[in-house]
């Protein structure tokens, strides 16, 4: 199994989560991240540091975040989406953002 980043993370892009993963899984893009499936070695640190909730067991993905578990997959080997190894600032109105549910529209590729 592996886990995943959801929509919470969209326009935020909280990097707290980076710097406790013992594998590199993250990817960054544009506002957003998320996990390589084939790197992610379901250990479940990033979890508790996630500030939005953002990072789901694949098991424990709510059923209105399930797009997300391809999509995680899909733009984790997408151009440009880079391996992410120590933590950045938020995006400069994350806070705006962070308790705002249904933010696939406003992800940008």
């Amino acid at each position: 199994m592996t886990h995943i980043v959801s929509d919470s993370c969209i326009r935020c892009k909280y990097t707290d989560c980076v710097d406790v993963c013992p594998v590199d899984c993250f990817r960054e893009g544009p506002n957003m991240l998320v996990i390589d499936p084939d790197e992610c070695i379901d250990c479940a640190v990033c979890i508790p540091e996630c500030p939005v909730n953002a990072i789901y067991a694949e098991e424990d993905v709510p059923a209105d975040q399930l797009d997300f578990i391809k999509l995680n997959a899909d733009l984790s080997r997408a151009a440009g989406w880079k391996s992410i190894t120590k933590r950045k600032e938020p995006l400069p109105d994350a806070d705006d953002w962070k308790d705002k549910t249904g933010k696939l529209s406003e992800l940008v590729r």
